[in-house]
């Protein structure tokens, strides 16, 4: 088959299988290759009948006029090693992660006129689910995009401003958490492929939901790689061209971290993730393990520092906030660095935000702990104001997350059940670390199913039971009026968003914990807290108040509409009075149920 060359200025026309007007043009990186060729449906997979020209840098191009979008293909190259048949590195969509790649036309999506603004970022409520999980139709099988479209007007009407999808690009089989990417261009074939996840970005924006999207660059595979070896040459048995070939390839999941420090390896990396940005309009990015980029081991040895890692990470997230200063980029560190969430120009990695680990830790300890005389309200104090680069909206906050629920680790409810989540102290006190996700400063984040008290632990071929939504209502409506709140729906609680926070009082007797909110301060903005980590009741409980006047319950955790077996303790309306208490001019009394939390704010 005849294959034409393109013009010497049209040569950079982009990586992989791009259509043009009259066929495909097709570029690969192959350094140590004789020669390449592209086989596909489109010539019967030819070996010999569409030779590439060798650039003189690595990179091998040509035009194939009849190959089109849906027609299948792989790289046929000649090396001194031997002859492969590779799959493309930037295959946008695959048939299998054993099978061939799809040509995918990038612009033919029609996105309609959808205008969509993704709220500032300490107005997000962010929910973090995994496709195959979410929403299964057939048994036997992962669920898929659109089965997670379907749930959106759930996700929306609880007050979900914001999903976090896990992992789904090309993997090997059916089922995976995702952290294990074959082809980190293409979406994983189950799910539904390129199209089904730019629907499920359509659906979301029509609806007002972002979407994050998590990637994987501390390491690929390692299994169905076509990356491993890709064009032959490899050093001490390591990967080749796309991984370090020495001691710094050791990642916990096999040798296989890409070499940060070849320039095409690192334009790779930063392609992959503009992709998202660019073409499929995600609002964010959330990076997997970012210590792995850092430093080839966990221990945060100066003698393993990757420093091509870190000015790699640098790179990307200058290059984002330039162009989309509003999408935010979120590192999974937890080592409790402000060097991660510092501006690059200030010789930070500029990520927007980070997993916070000194919240979810002390935070799912106390919850846990079946004895109240071994909760420490210091840790909560610390867990609450702990900000990250001087700003508290630089850290996601939460109690369960795909780690935290898995790994020898189990959901909250069933921590504190061991059997049977659904009794008084599960609810109770999965409710209350809820509570403090979504009053504390930060942006909250719920794992899939913890509305529903999902039991057990976090499996990839364990899906969401959507028969809870009936049994648990009341425990998914805490959820929405908890979520209302954080976003001020009824105008009440502006606070619950706001930069400012203050310790009203740390109880440890009494393991209660009281704080304020605000944005500006006043009515209608200003927000208390009270959270008890005890089982005892409290009555008539005083505390200092912001302000006197008349403060109203706007939420109590302890009420019976949420579930029949809470107390259901009326914790009244209350008149601040100008009374010293906790250091403040005023107090009130209050009243809070065992394990519960209420939230008062004034009129404005």
């Amino acid at each position: 088959m005849e294959t034409n060359t393109l013009p010497p200025q049209n040569k950079a026309a982009g990586m992989g299988a791009v259509i043009t007007d009259n066929g495909t043009h097709f570029r690969v990186w192959a350094p140590n290759a004789e020669a390449v060729f592209v086989a596909g449906s489109f010539n019967d997979f030819d070996t010999q009948a569409c030779p590439l020209e060798n650039e003189g840098n690595g990179y091998w191009a040509g035009y194939a006029e009849n190959a089109k979008a849906g027609d299948e293909y792989k790289f046929f190259l000649k090396t001194p090693s031997g002859e492969f048949f590779r799959n493309d590195p930037y295959a946008r969509q695959m048939t299998n992660s054993a099978g061939n790649g799809v040509i995918y036309d990038s612009g033919s999506f029609d996105w309609g006129d959808v205008e969509y603004n993704m709220p500032s970022w300490n107005k997000l409520v962010i929910y973090e689910l995994h496709v195959g999980t979410f929403n299964v139709k057939e048994k036997g099988k992962p669920g898929d995009l659109y089965g997670v479209i379907e749930k959106l007007p759930y996700l929306k009407e609880m007050g979900v401003n914001a999903i976090e999808v896990m992992p789904p690009f090309e993997f090997p089989g059916g089922f995976s958490w995702g952290y294990n990417p074959s082809q980190p261009f293409a979406i994983e074939s189950e799910y539904g492929g390129p199209d089904a996840f730019k629907n499920l970005v359509k659906a979301a924006h029509e609806l007002g939901i972002a979407v994050i999207l998590d990637v994987v660059y501390n390491h690929f595979g390692p299994s169905d790689l076509d990356l491993w070896q890709f064009d032959g040459w490899s050093e001490n048995g390591k990967g080749g061209i796309y991984f370090y070939n020495d001691w710094r390839s050791e990642t916990p999941w096999g040798d296989t971290r890409p070499d940060y420090g070849r320039g095409e390896v690192r334009q790779y990396l930063r392609d992959n993730a503009m992709m998202w940005l660019e073409e499929y309009r995600v609002d964010g990015l959330r990076m997997d393990m970012i210590p792995y980029i850092r430093n080839v081991h966990a221990d945060e040895s100066p003698d393993s520092m990757l420093e091509d890692g870190m000015s790699l990470l640098r790179w990307i997230n200058k290059e984002i906030a330039e162009k989309f200063p509003w999408k935010l980029t979120i590192a999974e560190d937890l080592h409790g660095l402000d060097e991660i969430t510092n501006s690059v120009e200030d010789g930070g990695l500029g990520f927007g935000a980070q997993w916070d680990g000194d919240f979810v830790h002390p935070v799912r300890k106390a919850i846990i702990t079946p004895d109240d005389g071994g909760r420490d309200m210091f840790a909560m104090e610390a867990a609450l104001i702990r900000r990250y680069s001087g700003d508290p909206f630089h850290r996601i906050v939460y109690t369960e997350s795909h780690d935290e629920v898995a790994n020898g680790q189990a959901r909250v409810a069933e921590e504190i059940a061991d059997g049977d989540v659904n009794n008084y102290y599960s609810k109770k006190r999965a409710a209350l670390g809820m509570a403090m996700v979504l009053t504390a400063p930060g942006i909250p984040m719920i794992f899939q199913g913890h509305e529903l008290l999902e039991d057990q632990w976090f499996s990839d071929t364990d899906p969401i039971d959507w028969n809870r939504k009936k049994d648990f209502n009341g425990f998914v409506n805490l959820h929405r009026d908890l979520i209302r709140l954080r976003l001020n729906y009824d105008g009440h609680t502006e606070g619950l968003s706001g930069k400012h926070s203050e310790v009203i009082r740390v109880d440890n007797d009494k393991k209660a914990l009281a704080y304020q909110r605000w944005q500006e301060g006043g009515p209608g903005d200003t927000t208390v807290i009270v959270l008890n980590f005890s089982g005892q009741v409290y009555e008539d409980y005083r505390i200092g108040m912001p302000a006197p006047g008349l403060w109203k319950v706007r939420f109590n955790s302890d009420w019976r509409g949420y579930d029949e077996e809470f107390g259901d303790l009326k914790a009244f309306d209350t008149e601040a009075e100008e009374l010293e208490c906790d250091g403040y001019a005023a107090s009130a009394k209050i009243n809070i149920g065992a394990y519960s939390a209420v939230i008062l704010s004034q009129d404005k």
